[in-house]
């Protein structure tokens, strides 16, 4: 029996030349909407409801009575109470509640998946890496590793942990795909010194002027949030 295949998308602007139909697609946004929704799920949310508009996340908001999140360009958006931070979303504070979240480039792939017909959609991030693995390897589907990017530019940290799943489950898939080589071979060059070479990004640069460090480490360390969001009837919950 041959082996499901196994694609890696590096921008949202190259969804649209691969086929979603059948497969799992893992919406990575390690920098840090992924992260975040791991993170809050983990620590108690019934759901994390993702949204690609501000206007749509504020009434939504209004209408489950949920926490509205969200920011662009590393700020919170006004009119939302929270933002993209998994540092915001503690056991104490999150459990038993509705996260309704908005961000530049994660919330966005996952609805253009939605809008292709992807047979499931998952988020993925290094806090939640293994739940991840373990998931796509039981499904026994094709899959798609879809990389959020920065505004539809490729970057570093969403192939990273692209290249972190692919070194974990490639012997249970067909792999001809030279984005997913590239992943696999980056983060095996640079899995022994990750947050060093994390600290070259563009988006590192970008969030650490707002003082964000912590949360960048945070984001790129594995299972500090062992869960997996699953989309389901509109919410992202615990699969």
């Amino acid at each position: 029996m041959s082996k499901p295949y196994l694609h890696t998308v590096l921008s949202p602007k190259l969804l649209d030349i691969y086929d979603v139909k059948d497969a799992v697609v893992v919406i990575i946004d390690v920098f840090r909407a992924t992260s975040t929704i791991a993170t809050a799920l983990y620590n108690g949310a019934t759901r994390v409801i993702p949204v690609d508009a501000v206007d749509k996340c504020i009434e939504i908001g209004k209408k489950t009575g949920g926490i509205t999140a969200g920011e662009r360009d590393g700020k919170i958006i006004p009119g939302l109470a929270h933002g993209n931070s998994p540092a915001e979303y503690p056991r104490e504070f999150i459990e038993g509640k509705t996260l309704v979240l908005t961000t530049t480039n994660g919330t966005k792939l996952l609805h253009m998946a939605l809008n292709k017909g992807a047979a499931e959609v998952i988020t993925g991030s290094f806090p939640n890496l293994s739940a991840v693995c373990d998931y796509l390897i039981s499904c026994n589907k094709h899959v798609l590793l879809g990389c959020s990017a920065w505004k539809d530019r490729f970057n570093l940290e969403d192939t990273l942990f692209a290249g972190a799943v692919i070194n974990r489950i490639q012997e249970h898939f067909t792999i001809h795909c030279d984005s997913s080589l590239m992943a696999a071979d980056m983060y095996h060059l640079h899995k022994d010194h990750m947050y060093e070479f994390i600290r070259k990004t563009t988006h590192w640069h970008r969030l650490s002027a707002f003082g964000l460090e912590k949360d960048l480490e945070y984001c790129a360390t594995p299972d500090l949030a062992p869960v997996l969001p699953i989309y389901r009837n509109g919410d992202l919950v615990c699969g």
